[in-house]
């Protein structure tokens, strides 16, 4: 592998991060209800652990409700011990072959909490962003040393610094996204 291909390795790798860490923070809660809230609950859907949104129709009929819809009614019970289970604090109602979902307002403590919640899976995303560029740093060291390649010695420290110019794209847009999230869970 050559010093490009390293760094966009390092790139894909960084652009991977950032977008599981947009995943996760669809699936905080914040005051307003959103199918993100619980399409990744697991179910237990015939001893296989199956995501919600692969089992049923989840919508929001109004701002502060959801509704799921099962494909297969027989599976209720388990998606509302699912949902029970997950830890976000939804007391599911099961209503004939559908589910109805009432989001409680947050107090101002559990906003906090949340809060703390985004932002250390934003610090948690920016280790593996920075673990990225370790791994790519490493590479134009490891290049370095094989005198095979014959690479100049500004060659690689052109490489190290693009990887760092990368370091610091990605982490501005995960002080973005956290800083976005935040603000939308402290809204009232």
């Amino acid at each position: 592998m050559d010093l490009d291909e390293a760094i966009l390795t390092c790139e894909d790798s960084m652009e991977k991060t950032l977008e599981f860490l947009k995943q996760e923070l669809r699936g905080l809660r914040t005051g307003r209800a959103t199918p993100a809230l619980v399409e990744f609950i697991k179910v237990d859907y015939y001893d296989t652990p199956t995501d919600l949104r692969q089992l049923a129709l989840i919508t929001v009929p109004e701002p502060t409700q959801i509704l799921v819809k099962p494909y297969d009614a027989s599976c209720i019970q388990q998606v509302v011990k699912s949902i029970q289970a997950s830890g976000l604090g939804l007391n599911p109602s099961p209503e004939g072959k559908q589910i109805r979902l009432v989001l409680p307002p947050l107090s101002g403590e559990r906003r906090q909490q949340l809060v703390g919640q985004v932002k250390q899976i934003g610090e948690q995303t920016k280790i593996a962003i920075r673990n990225a560029r370790r791994d790519a740093n490493k590479h134009a060291d490891q290049a370095k040393k094989d005198k095979t390649l014959h690479l100049s010695e500004d060659s690689i420290e052109q490489a190290k610094h693009d990887t760092q110019e990368l370091l610091k794209k990605f982490e501005k847009q995960v002080d973005d996204a956290i800083a976005t999230k935040s603000k939308e869970v402290l809204e009232i």
